[in-house]
């Protein structure tokens, strides 16, 4: 039996209240969407994900489910697997059932709660597996448990198309940070939503039970708990649609009035209509994302889809930028 081990935090207490700050100073205004996931966004996204209409979870799953073994052959044996972003771990069993002879399995999440949680339920149903979770923001440099270190290899898990809801240059350095944090030789599994059609995409982010509208307000009420401000969430609206320009679906909070708001000491003015730009959720094509890959040093190792080409799961091996240029031949 494996010992039990706490989460350790790494979180820069002040950094929620310097991106709130700095966002809502900004034109337009914005609050970074990794805020989101306090122990009440976790529990609604989970919800969301359960929706008629919102297709990836339940596609990234079906992939997941029929092609697991070949995406866990990518695997080393041996190898540490370090899951970006966790969530919910049933996506990850997926894989672990092809994948017994690993190292340990590091999920890391900025909700400790959540975290915790899942951590003790995989315990549970894998004793021999050292299940060593952190708790950080994985956009930022973190220390992995020293158990991963003796491993051979380092594999980083980042599924729910996560990487969509950077900026494209946001995404090649967090792939960039990623080969830094693995190491040499590391793969990377990453689920990607695809291009698609609009209506399928606006569907999926504007649900008739309004539980995405809810996780989007949920933001303002984690300001107004751990930050002492006065936001009325209801008095703002949730709008969510796709940017074909840009190839992004935008979540946005609207203001239905003017109004003033006090955070930290700070006022901030909305005009009637003024937005919190509060999500993008970037769609790519398989090559598109290979290409952002290739430029930070990451090779193709393998792709698989669902049967609409609605999303995929795509393998990558950092070989080194120059590598990867010779292999093209440039």
């Amino acid at each position: 039996m494996v010992a039990l081990r706490k989460p350790q935090p790494i979180l820069d207490d002040n950094a929620f209240a310097a991106d709130v700050l700095r966002g809502l100073s900004m034109t337009p205004k914005r609050i970074p969407a990794k805020y989101f996931y306090d122990a009440e966004g976790s529990v609604l996204f989970e919800q969301i994900t359960a929706l008629p209409e919102y297709y990836p979870t339940r596609c990234e799953l079906a992939i997941l489910r029929a092609h697991g073994k070949d995406i866990a052959g990518v695997i080393p044996e041996g190898a540490a697997l370090v899951e970006f972003g966790t969530g919910s771990t049933k996506k990850v069993r997926l894989l672990l059932k092809h994948a017994p002879k690993l190292a340990c399995y590091v999920p890391v999440d900025i909700s400790a709660e959540m975290l915790e949680a899942e951590a003790a339920a995989l315990r549970r149903d894998k004793p021999q597996l050292p299940v060593l979770p952190v708790v950080a923001d994985f956009c930022r440099s973190f220390p992995l448990p020293k158990e991963t270190q003796a491993a051979p290899v380092r594999v980083g898990f980042f599924p729910g198309s996560t990487i969509g809801n950077f900026e494209p240059h946001e995404a090649a350095d967090f792939l960039r940070h990623t080969s830094n944090i693995l190491g040499a030789n590391a793969f990377l599994i990453i689920g990607v939503d695809l291009i698609k059609d609009t209506a399928v995409l606006n569907a999926a982010y504007n649900d008739k039970q309004g539980v995405t509208a809810k996780f989007n307000r949920n933001v303002l009420f984690r300001i107004n708990r751990e930050l002492g401000a006065n936001f009325k969430p209801d008095c703002f609206e949730h709008h969510a649609f796709f940017n074909r320009e840009r190839s992004r679906i935008e979540m946005h909070l609207a203001s239905h009035k003017r109004q003033k708001v006090r955070v930290l000491g700070e006022t901030v003015e909305f005009r009637a209509g003024e937005t919190i730009h509060t999500e993008n959720s970037y769609k790519y094509s398989v090559e598109s994302l290979a290409a952002l890959a290739r430029g930070v040093g990451w090779m193709r190792a393998g792709v698989w889809t669902d049967k609409k080409n609605y999303f995929s799961v795509q393998a990558f091996r950092f070989v080194g930028v120059q590598a990867a240029r010779m292999d093209l031949g440039e």
